[in-house]
């Protein structure tokens, strides 16, 4: 469940729509940052004090001014956050909506949502905040459609030794132990959960047992 929040946004009108919308999740004070660099500050507090950050949302863009920062975009924020907190939850909210660099974002820093900023966005972000407190990403509908459009993926040398273990028969929640064994990073419950997740929906499968079964008869594994 999310009950914590920090959003990572230079505008504050946006902010001030936003608090409505953690209203109706019963969330009444999330916290706000204005620049990337104080964002992480605050993930690391929160993290050294017990009381870590269920949920980051956060812009991609950050527009310049006076003031001196180490990390200048939402990308490099969500690398640095995933590196100290591996399982936060984490959702973009950005005008920046080309295909391929949404599909990038939930293919390498493993987003677990995205929403476009533009018409009707507070209704989607709330059904977003709604998939991923269920452990579900949100896929914006251009992107899904893209996937679909294309039911194709790459193979990264990580997603196919997960695969390999899920055919070895080890369960999903032992993958992790093999991959720290092995000095396999990122070697996350999460991280695992995410790939796979990201994989089915590149090919359209639904369960691991459709995904398991088209390796095997390309040879992928």
């Amino acid at each position: 469940m999310i009950k914590k929040v920090l959003i990572a946004e230079d505008y504050e009108s946006i902010n001030l729509s936003l608090q409505k919308t953690f209203e109706e999740f019963g969330i009444t004070n999330p916290d706000y940052a204005y620049y990337c660099d104080d964002a992480l500050m605050r993930i690391e507090k929160a993290l050294q004090s017990g009381y870590s950050y269920d949920l980051l949302i956060t812009d991609l863009h950050f527009e310049k001014d006076h003031r001196e920062q180490q990390i200048t975009d939402g990308v490099a924020l969500i690398a640095a956050a995933r590196k100290l907190q591996p399982d936060l939850k984490i959702l973009v909210f950005s005008a920046t909506g080309k295909a391929a660099t949404i599909e990038a974002l939930f293919s390498n820093q493993e987003i677990d949502g995205y929403v476009s900023k533009g018409r009707n966005d507070f209704k989607e972000l709330a059904q977003a905040i709604t998939q991923i407190s269920q452990h579900q990403r949100h896929f914006p509908g251009n992107l899904r459609l893209s996937i679909h459009q294309k039911n194709t993926y790459e193979f990264s040398e990580l997603d196919i030794i997960i695969i390999s273990q899920l055919i070895a028969g080890t369960k999903q929640q032992k993958i992790p132990a093999y991959l720290r064994e092995n000095n396999i990073r990122p070697s996350s419950l999460s991280s695992v959960e995410k790939r796979l997740n990201y994989i089915k929906d590149a090919l359209n499968f639904t369960t691991n047992e459709q995904l398991i079964a088209h390796c095997v008869k390309m040879g992928i594994v």
